[in-house]
């Protein structure tokens, strides 16, 4: 998340990605840090995923990176 704000900080757009079970713990730490919480959430757990079950999501969560990127 702090790398998030000081990309956004530089100009630059940025979106996290992070599992589901972390989506409250981002949104308090966005908060903290006076972000709009632009972030992707992909299922839960990642660590013990196939490669092909991590391209599936990786695929799934691409046009909602996109769509995060694009927002001002």
């Amino acid at each position: 998340m702090h790398d998030i704000d000081d990309l956004e900080r530089r100009g630059v757009p940025g979106v996290f990605v992070a599992s589901g079970p972390f989506e409250d713990a981002a949104e308090v730490q966005a908060a903290a840090l006076g972000l709009p919480v632009r972030g992707v959430f992909v299922d839960h757990p990642i660590q013990d995923r196939s490669d092909e079950e991590m391209l599936a999501l990786a695929d799934g969560a691409f046009s909602a990176l996109l769509a995060g990127l694009s927002k001002q």
